[in-house]
């Protein structure tokens, strides 16, 4: 076993042990971490990610790989981020909840058109919510328009099918938006009419 499989190398992936007692870089979070932070938080079975990899690379930037490859690995990218966890609250990223997180059944909130809008150009909004603080994940109900057109250009999907649009930190009555500013988009209000 080479030196660099057992620390962290920020040039390279490294494959996140299965779990804490595998563990031979430390601080580095396992698959079973990840697995119940995605499923104590949200909800997601971890059933999702079975066919999955989860990879480290630099401090606490977690990866997510539909394959597998050898590890330790160099290379610049390897699927997506999905996960920051070497800080007090682990968070996840826009991109994985786009992806991941329609499964989630807690921990999220559901926007209406004005305020999905503003969530999405990236503004913090006063909100009342009655679950639990910190990341939720922000989604909004889309569907058909009126007479039955699609609300937007685009495939009309059935009214009810609500969609993750990012993660929001929610603290003191207020939903932060945490979308990232080369992500944000200015929109009208979003419709679920």
């Amino acid at each position: 076993m080479s030196d660099d499989e057992n620390e962290n190398v920020g040039q390279q992936f490294g494959r996140l042990p299965a779990t804490a007692a595998d563990r031979e870089v430390e601080g580095r979070a396992s698959r079973e971490e990840v697995l119940d932070f995605f499923a104590d938080r949200f909800g997601i079975d971890p059933a999702v990610f079975a066919d999955f990899t989860f990879w480290e690379k630099g401090k606490g930037k977690i990866w997510i790989f539909a394959d597998d490859a050898p590890t330790p690995i160099r290379v610049e990218g390897l699927g997506m981020t999905v996960l920051r966890t070497r800080q007090e609250h682990w968070k996840p990223t826009q991109s994985a909840i786009q992806r991941f997180g329609g499964h989630a059944t807690k921990n999220v909130i559901e926007l209406d058109g004005e305020a999905a809008a503003a969530f999405v150009r990236g503004e913090d909004q006063e909100l009342d919510w009655d679950g639990d603080w910190g990341y939720l994940i922000a989604a909004h109900e889309v569907g058909v328009g009126p007479e039955g057109r699609p609300v937007r250009d685009g495939t009309a999907v059935e009214r009810g099918e609500r969609e993750p649009i990012g993660v929001g930190l929610y603290v003191y009555g207020e939903l932060r938006s945490t979308v990232p500013k080369g992500n944000q988009e200015s929109l009208s209000p979003l419709s679920a009419d």
